[in-house]
C-alpha cells in the first residue's frame, strides 16, 4: 500500500495544490503561542502599545506561523496508507510580510521531491501562507516530512 502511495506522491511533483481552509490567526491564539514558547515581545501581546508600534496593531510571531503548516499543509497531499508523518526539518523559512493578528490564513503546498529514507520515505515541499487581504505571503518554507509505512 505504501509504495502505490509514493508513486501517486512522485505524480503530484511540481503541481502547486490548495488552497487549505482559512483558518483565523486570533489573538488568544497569538497568547496562548506566546505563553507556550515564552515569547511575550510587545508587538504580540500587548495590544494598546501595538496599535502605537510598527505595524499598527500586534502582529503573529513569525514560528506561529510555521507551527500551523503541519494543518494547513496536511490537507493537500495525500498521506493515506503511512503509519506516521513525521515533522523531519525545514531548509528555508521566510516571513515576507508580517500577519496583523485577526487576521485569517490559508496554506498552499507544492511538493518539491519525493526520495528514499532507511525508515520510509522523505517528502520535501514548498508551503506558501497566505493572509486574506494581503499582498505577499506571510510565510514561504521548505519543509520536510518523513512518511513512514
Amino acid at each position: 500500500m505504501a509504495q502505490e502511495q509514493v508513486d501517486i506522491l512522485k505524480g503530484l511533483v511540481g503541481e502547486r495544490r490548495g488552497p487549505s481552509e482559512w483558518l483565523e490567526v486570533d489573538q488568544s491564539r497569538v497568547d496562548a503561542f506566546a505563553e507556550a514558547t515564552e515569547d511575550r515581545q510587545w508587538i504580540h501581546v500587548d495590544v494598546e502599545r501595538a496599535k502605537e508600534g510598527p505595524f499598527g496593531g500586534p502582529i503573529a510571531h513569525g514560528y506561529l506561523c510555521v507551527s500551523l503548516i503541519p494543518h494547513l499543509a496536511a490537507a493537500l497531499l495525500p498521506r493515506d496508507g503511512f503509519a506516521a508523518a513525521i515533522n523531519y526539518g525545514s531548509n528555508k523559512i521566510r516571513f515576507p510580510q508580517p500577519l496583523p493578528v485577526g487576521t485569517r490564513v490559508r496554506g498552499w503546498s507544492t511538493l518539491v521531491e519525493v526520495t528514499d529514507h532507511p525508515l520510509g520515505f522523505m517528502l520535501t515541499q514548498k508551503v506558501e501562507i497566505e493572509a486574506e487581504g494581503l499582498s505577499k505571503p506571510v510565510c514561504v518554507a521548505e519543509t520536510l516530512v518523513l512518511l513512514i509505512p
